[in-house]
């Protein structure tokens, strides 16, 4: 189940389109998904040597960070068993473009960062979970298993932006609920995890529900 929280937070589904996109392309997803894990591992370790003062930060990323590369094992090792070879492929430009528009300069980046990443971590979960129905009982039953660890991560990004923010962070929120939205509904010509609409199939997929 979908928490209720993640609806909320995300402005549109993930559209008909780009899950039929990437039932086309199993060998991409796990790629991807497993790029993505490790990339967020990365991130939360990145993090952690930027801001060594930040106690309660440094606690959150170092379970985080062991969290994600434990899922990273466990994509390769679905993706071993069904005769896929891990190797690098390019990233999506999805958190690039919700990364242009943090604040360069402290304690506004830190904040803008941390709300970056919860809205990747709770787009993640969702897509796990609009995904799992459609794929085949192994893989589905794995992507239904992560819901809850993605949902974690992303109270705990949204819960450390408050912790350190000196104001309200609604407006942020808000604000990075729309780039969140306009990325996801943007046309991608190569198919990745948190890729936008397929190009071909964009004006045939005007089922863009609300979350």
């Amino acid at each position: 189940m979908l928490i209720p929280e993640i609806e909320a937070f995300l402005q549109c589904q993930t559209p008909l389109s780009w899950i039929e996109w990437a039932l086309e392309h199993p060998e991409e997803l796990l790629l991807d998904h497993a790029n993505c894990e490790k990339k967020a591992a990365g991130t939360a370790l990145t993090l952690m040597f930027r801001y060594p003062e930040r106690e309660e930060l440094l606690q959150h990323l170092s379970r985080l960070a062991r969290e994600e590369l434990r899922h990273f094992e466990q994509v390769t090792a679905l993706m071993k068993k069904r005769g896929m070879r891990y190797r690098q492929i390019t990233a999506s430009i999805y958190a690039q473009r919700l990364h242009k528009h943090v604040a360069k300069q402290e304690p506004q980046k830190l904040i803008d960062s941390l709300i970056v990443l919860a809205f990747i971590e709770a787009r993640s979960c969702e897509r796990f979970y609009r995904l799992a129905p459609h794929l085949d009982e192994e893989l589905g039953r794995f992507y239904t298993s992560l819901l809850k660890s993605e949902a974690r991560h992303f109270e705990g990004y949204l819960r450390m932006a408050e912790l350190y923010a000196k104001q309200p962070i609604a407006e942020r929120v808000a604000f990075f609920a729309e780039v969140e939205r306009d990325a996801i509904l943007m046309e991608d010509e190569v198919f990745r995890f948190h890729s936008g609409v397929p190009a071909a199939k964009q004006g045939a997929d005007s089922a863009t529900a609300p979350a």
